[in-house]
């Protein structure tokens, strides 16, 4: 069931107002919403309900004998057994056929075929199942009731494709006193419409404009046709993906959870770690606190710190899909973040005093993050340091960051690494040609996508509050009016979310 379509929109003006009417009655609240969960999950194959409903009770099983056992081998043994069913549950969906015919391919052998079809989520809610079990093990939190834990991991928002969101974040939402009258509605409808007008109008036309030929038959485009085609898959994937987490915070609010932010400006970034501090942040989080440190993050010594980068973003880039390009893209990030801690300590950056040269970048880092300095000093919890000390100018850091992504999402979204070959090497040849994919409207979106990544956070918050004192009735007859534009503007038929397939 996709979030922009008329029977997504059926579904939740049911669910919405029978939430609100059971909102006292937590057991009953609780029966509904899962049920919806699982509706709103069946609807697309109902036999992974088993699946859903399977893991559901193991994770739980798990962190209850964690919870209650009081020797430390035993519950590493529990938790070993937890995460290690999490792990084969996704390994044998997601990657059989990919670890077979690599084995076949290597050894001459001939693995049984079998037709797996992927379960849509998977990997979202595995995550979360890992994330439970382990805070559960580390004392961070304690089991939840059975039927908690099940609202838990198949809640509807982010059910398919996140945010990841942390037992230890949703579980006191939902144990919370929930009042209609402090639900931000204002924002909420924000979001949803947003997140509408990113996947329908941006996200589907660069899609079938431009992105699915240059990277389909590149060989039949020149140079700037192949680029444009580059940036216009950076723009889709982002409005894509951003435009789902958009209506899945958007929704949970109007249920009154909140949910943590998943995407900050990515493309205003002005290094790889600080790209991955905007990108998909609940991902980026997940793999520091339960792969990285484990790893032993930066304590262990500096080469140990580049082989721990390399290991977190090689599984973090496996994670994505089944299939050596994603390994190399998980890599070439690792190279990346590897390589800016390498340029940093080769130049004494983290043990030099503050010049005012560098004072004034990290003013320039603030007005442009809406963060405090803090955050951009070396920070030791996160996966890499990060020093905009190396960075003379924020639009030289800015434009070497933004090419380096789209070189690798050159390789994420190739079927294989021969088309991200040809797609490279088309980069170099005729530029003499007229563009073909490449016009006008194309420029427009494309320019205009990155521009409103450079635009103040202060202004968007500004925004914000100003919608939120204008009355109900006027924002549901704008929205209504909104959608109706977003249905104009964007092509015929939605497509899928392209992090369904993950």
């Amino acid at each position: 069931m996709l979030f922009p379509t008329f029977t997504f929109a059926v579904f939740f003006a049911v669910v919405l107002p029978c939430s609100w009417l059971l909102r006292e009655r937590a057991t009953a609240w609780k029966l509904m919403i899962l049920g919806a969960s699982y509706v709103f999950y069946g609807y697309w194959d109902w036999r992974f309900l088993a699946l859903l409903a399977g893991m559901t009770f193991g994770n739980e099983v798990a962190a209850v004998a964690i919870h209650r056992s009081a020797r430390a081998p035993t519950r590493k043994m529990f938790v070993a057994m937890a995460v290690g069913l999490d792990l084969s549950v996704l390994g044998f969906f997601k990657y059989y056929g990919f670890f077979t015919d690599s084995l076949d391919d290597a050894f001459g052998l001939s693995s049984p075929a079998l037709d797996i079809v992927l379960p849509i989520g998977i990997s979202f809610y595995t995550f979360q199942a890992i994330s439970y079990v382990v805070d559960v093990y580390r004392r961070d939190s304690t089991p939840a009731p059975l039927l908690d834990f099940a609202v838990y991991l198949s809640f509807f928002p982010q059910l398919v494709a996140g945010p990841i969101v942390r037992a230890t974040e949703f579980l006191p939402e939902l144990r919370a006193q929930r009042v209609p009258t402090q639900v931000e509605a204002g924002r909420a409808v924000q979001l949803i419409g947003r997140g509408l007008f990113k996947k329908v109008v941006i996200a589907d036309f660069l899609g079938r404009a431009i992105v699915d030929d240059a990277f389909g038959t590149p060989g039949e485009y020149g140079g700037a046709d192949l680029l444009a085609g580059i940036y216009g898959y950076a723009i889709q994937l982002y409005a894509d993906f951003s435009g789902y987490t958009d209506m899945a915070i958007g929704l949970a609010l109007l249920l009154g959870f909140r949910f943590p932010q998943n995407f900050d400006r990515p493309y205003a970034a002005i290094s790889i770690q600080d790209f991955w501090r905007r990108w998909h942040m609940t991902l980026s989080r997940w793999l520091r606190d339960y792969l990285y440190f484990p790893l032993g993050g930066n304590r262990s010594g500096r080469w140990q710190t580049h082989r721990n980068l390399l290991i977190t973003m090689a599984l973090g880039g496996l994670w994505h899909g089944a299939g050596g390009t994603f390994v190399v893209w998980g890599l070439y990030h690792g190279a990346g973040l590897a390589g800016e801690r390498i340029l940093a300590d080769l130049r004494g950056e983290f043990d030099r005093p503050l010049t005012p040269s560098d004072v004034r970048i990290r003013e320039l880092a603030m007005l442009h993050s809406g963060a405090s300095i803090e955050p951009w000093r070396d920070d030791p919890t996160s996966p890499v340091p990060f020093t905009p000390l190396g960075v003379k100018s924020l639009w030289v850091g800015r434009l070497v960051t933004f090419h380096f992504v789209c070189a690798g999402w050159v390789i994420f979204n190739a079927e294989s690494l021969g088309r991200a070959g040809e797609v490279f090497t088309g980069l170099f040849h005729g530029w003499n040609l007229a563009p073909v994919l490449l016009n006008p409207l194309v420029a427009a979106v494309i320019i205009g996508s990155l521009a409103v990544q450079f635009v103040p956070p202060m202004l968007a918050r500004q925004w914000s509050a100003m919608f939120s004192t204008i009355s109900p009735n006027v924002v549901a007859l704008g929205f209504a009016v909104w959608v109706m534009i977003v249905v104009a503007l964007g092509p015929e038929g939605i497509s899928d979310f392209i992090y369904f397939q993950f």
